[in-house]
């Protein structure tokens, strides 16, 4: 007779057969990391139950990616390594490396004041005696809290409220929950603020600052703000909790630091390589900067909203370090969530292994499981 675990195993190798057949593979020469990739698919989608995933990993320069579902309802098109998604606050990411470029052409200083970089009429907040400094942004250390307090804006277009005016009223109202440097607090306000300023210092639009600093060094073809002609087609339909489909609505220009990038599997696998190139003369100083960690957990208080893709030990620019444990090397990580998708991407700067994985609608369970995933198959393809 044949055990309810038996049958359990044999139902679930089905469905994961099934799966794959349903997926999009890009195939990899590295035959190992194919399977291990494709396999890891397979099963965080069936026990995320999401519309659709979409997983790629990196591997010695070598990539894999494949997808599950479809992109939009009744499309028949699964996601593959050309798909258009929101990457969320994996933006903030980006923004730090902008930060780590500025620095290493000495246009700023990690300790510059954000009230002699911004730009704009309005006076910084501080407290206890402390100002807020690039650095302190950069590392959610600022003071600031998550998000700038505003009018709820529409349905429709939830954004058109987040604008500069009302950051400037937002830094006007004595927002500080705690003196900078003192405490960790994550916070999106931080972030575009850290982008005005780099703007500013840079005199020059953050969109060419970017391009300019870190997409065009990396060959990223299809990282952008504004969605362009054609690209609606290839994009990913988010969804809501409740599995209600949710619009892509444009960002504001304020965004920009925190939250509101596009991107896909295949740009943001090109962006891990040139993170891992970490003997290549070209950017060596910019890596080397932007993979250091700079704020120690220890003796930050409090240490708040970091740790939903796992324990951070330190914060870097964005990206958010993860000491070695276990099986897994040391890794930088970062997760997104935008109109109804969820992103991570991690990788562990030493051992030139990289993931990025996306889910189509927002499911807090889901998009923890799938960090843990990402994070244990880095541990697989790069043990310690």
């Amino acid at each position: 007779m044949t055990s309810s675990y038996s049958r359990r195993g044999a139902l679930l190798a089905l469905s994961a057969a099934a799966a794959l057949l349903a997926a999009t593979p890009s195939r990899a020469s590295d035959k190992l990391l194919e399977e291990t990739v494709g396999f890891t698919g397979q099963v965080l989608f069936l026990d995320s139950k999401v519309p659709a995933l979409v997983i790629g990993a990196i591997r010695d320069g070598q990539t894999a990616v494949f997808g599950f579902g479809e992109t939009s309802k009744g499309s028949g098109k699964a996601p593959d390594g050309n798909t258009m998604m929101r990457i969320g606050s994996i933006t903030k990411a980006f923004t730090g490396q902008v930060f780590a470029a500025q620095v290493a052409r000495g246009n700023v200083r990690f300790t510059d004041r954000l009230q002699d970089r911004i730009g704009w009429s309005v006076k910084v907040p501080e407290k206890d005696g402390k100002q807020i400094r690039l650095i302190d942004l950069a590392t959610h250390s600022s003071g600031l809290p998550r998000e700038v307090e505003r009018k709820e804006g529409s349905a429709a277009d939830p954004f058109s409220t987040l604008t500069r005016e009302a950051y400037i009223l937002g830094l006007q109202s004595d927002p500080l929950v705690f003196a900078p440097a003192t405490g960790f607090l994550y916070s999106n306000f931080a972030f575009d603020m850290l982008a005005a300023a780099l703007a500013n210092a840079a005199n020059k639009p953050y969109d060419a600052l970017l391009k300019e600093t870190v997409l065009d060094p990396a060959g990223l073809k299809d990282t952008l703000f504004t969605l362009r002609p054609g690209d609606a087609a290839r994009l990913m339909q988010g969804h809501n909790f409740d599995g209600s489909p949710l619009p892509d609505v444009r960002a504001t220009d304020v965004m920009v630091g925190a939250s509101s990038l596009y991107s896909t599997p295949n740009d943001i696998l090109r962006w891990l390589a040139w993170h891992l190139d970490r003997f290549s003369p070209d950017g060596a100083e910019v890596r080397l900067i932007d993979h250091a960690a700079y704020v120690p957990r220890d003796g930050m208080k409090p240490a708040a909203g970091l740790d939903e893709s796992g324990h951070a030990s330190a914060m870097g620019l964005g990206w958010i370090v993860m000491a070695p444990k276990g099986d897994q090397p040391l890794i930088l990580q970062k997760a997104g969530g935008l109109q109804g998708i969820f992103t991570y991407t991690a990788f562990a700067p030493t051992r030139g292994v990289g993931v990025f994985v996306a889910i189509s609608q927002f499911n807090f369970a889901a998009a923890m499981g799938m960090a843990k995933v990402a994070n244990d198959l880095i541990g697989t393809l790069a043990p310690r």
